[in-house]
């Protein structure tokens, strides 16, 4: 066979690879724009966009929902069981009966719980002392999942901590991003094998049905102690989130400590991560505590590529659709989809105090000038949209009205409403929605309020890349 029949089917392969890659666009893609885009990539670039669209052109974690909410009989009763236990939201024709807290129920197929105690953590240092207290206290077993994990002195001292309770008998299992954590050393993970933890990778741990599926991460960062006390928000495990590390700007985040029956959410959707990375299912405590710590009514939202809907994006759009008084959004990363735009821009129409929270420095330049795109088009309905000054913001909260509120660690980016998987913890109690007020007061109070001057009296070469990276939205 001659060189010229050898280019001509390795030309040929490529071009059917690229129509098969179309083939399965038009029969799952989300938005037109999206398809349009990669089918024309396909067909004038296969070379590079066929690999491209294997790597990165996939919305569907494929294998996780079959493998975990259908395929293990036990994972399954135990969904079943919470999410069918008596809810603690009204039912409908009472007057505290809201549609939207229904919906977000049937969202996350959790129910709401009352019986709770929710503690807002309004930066890394509390954050930290709280979490390294419910370690020290936990008598049965440690869940941890983090999306980063460092060996500074923040991850050694969380490492110390474990290798201690495991010796007293404490079981631990510890769930990391591989991608997240990239730059954690193997010997800090083996170390911690070697005390007895059970130690997993969200990636590398299945990667059999992983492959090829690298575009998705776990973002989640719960922590859950004998599945009575559990922990979920912004912070990872590094010096970073408490704005000690070296050359670093002060760093802004926030986190909740919650205590009593929403705790199982928390411990189920840790479950669901474990059971797929690593296709062992340990026994907790399922349980509910003989008595209640708080009255707090609480319900833990997890999110993901495997869900049947686009959970994250349906939350925001229920949370924005629903307001009725007041909006206010704190999120690093500001890069809203059409729906989603629409949405807060329909809300300040009708009188809602819209208010979008994100920092002056961001840790990712593409996003920083993405922002800036949306700015004139926010303006002219009336969002206000604050850039946090003393530092870097990296909070992901909501507050809607005086109704509720939410913390966890989802971003009004496209990778957190359909690529990553996320979780919030979304609560009523009084107590809890007037300190996120107060502690968004205070950030808006040190934020800067943007007009439609900061961006038409930049040059055009900038009004241009700010443009041009907003095409980009889908993919950052």
């Amino acid at each position: 066979m001659n060189d010229v029949s050898l280019v001509a089917i390795a030309v040929g392969a490529i071009y059917l690879a690229a129509f098969a890659c179309v083939y399965r666009i038009l029969l799952t893609y989300r938005t037109t724009q999206g398809a349009i885009a990669w089918i024309i990539a396909l067909i004038g670039l296969p070379y590079l966009s066929v690999p491209m669209f294997i790597l990165f052109g996939r919305y569907r974690f494929g294998g996780y929902l079959r493998a975990r909410r259908l395929g293990d009989e036990s994972l399954t009763s135990l969904l079943n069981r919470f999410e069918q236990q008596t809810t603690s939201i009204p039912i409908p024709g009472s007057d505290r009966f809201t549609d939207e807290l229904q919906v977000l129920c049937r969202l996350g197929r959790q129910p709401f719980t009352d019986g709770n105690r929710c503690t807002l953590l309004r930066d890394g240092e509390a954050t930290f002392e709280a979490l390294f207290e419910a370690m020290e206290d936990a008598e049965h077993y440690i869940l941890l999942e983090f999306y980063i994990v460092r060996s500074d002195r923040v991850g050694r001292r969380i490492k110390s901590i474990l290798e201690r309770k495991l010796a007293q008998g404490v079981k631990v299992w510890f769930l990391y991003d591989d991608i997240g954590s990239v730059w954690l050393p193997r010997n800090y993970l083996n170390q911690l094998a070697a005390a007895g933890a059970r130690v997993a990778s969200f990636g590398n741990g299945n990667i059999r049905r992983r492959r090829f599926q690298i575009n998705f991460r776990n973002h989640r960062k719960l922590l859950v102690c004998d599945g009575r006390v559990g922990f979920v928000g912004g912070i990872n495990l590094g010096d970073e989130y408490l704005g000690t590390a070296m050359d670093q700007e002060p760093w802004r985040d926030t986190h909740c400590r919650i205590e009593g029956p929403a705790v199982t959410g928390l411990q189920l959707a840790w479950l669901e991560d474990w059971t797929w990375a690593s296709n062992d299912m340990p026994a907790l405590d399922w349980e509910p505590a003989d008595n209640q710590p708080g009255t707090d009514e609480v319900l833990v939202l997890p999110t993901g590529p495997a869900d049947t809907w686009e959970t994250c994006t349906l939350f925001f759009l229920n949370c924005i659709n629903n307001a009725r008084t007041r909006l206010w959004i704190a999120s690093p990363y500001f890069v809203p989809d059409f729906q989603i735009m629409n949405a807060l821009q329909l809300a300040a129409l009708r009188g809602v105090d819209v208010r979008i929270l994100i920092p002056e420095k961001s840790d990712s330049r593409l996003i920083g000038l993405a922002a800036y795109s949306y700015l004139v088009q926010a303006c002219k309905t009336g969002i206000g949209i604050y850039r946090y000054q003393p530092g870097f913001m990296h909070q992901k909260v909501i507050l809607v009205d005086d109704r509720y509120s939410a913390v966890g660690t989802a971003n009004m980016d496209n990778r957190s409403m359909r690529l990553n998987f996320e979780i919030t913890a979304i609560t009523t109690a009084p107590h809890f929605i007037r300190s996120v007020e107060s502690m968004l007061e205070q950030d808006l109070d040190g934020s800067r309020l943007m007009t439609e001057r900061d961006y038409k009296e930049r040059s055009i070469l900038f009004r241009l890349a700010c443009r041009a990276v907003r095409l980009l939205a889908p993919l950052l």
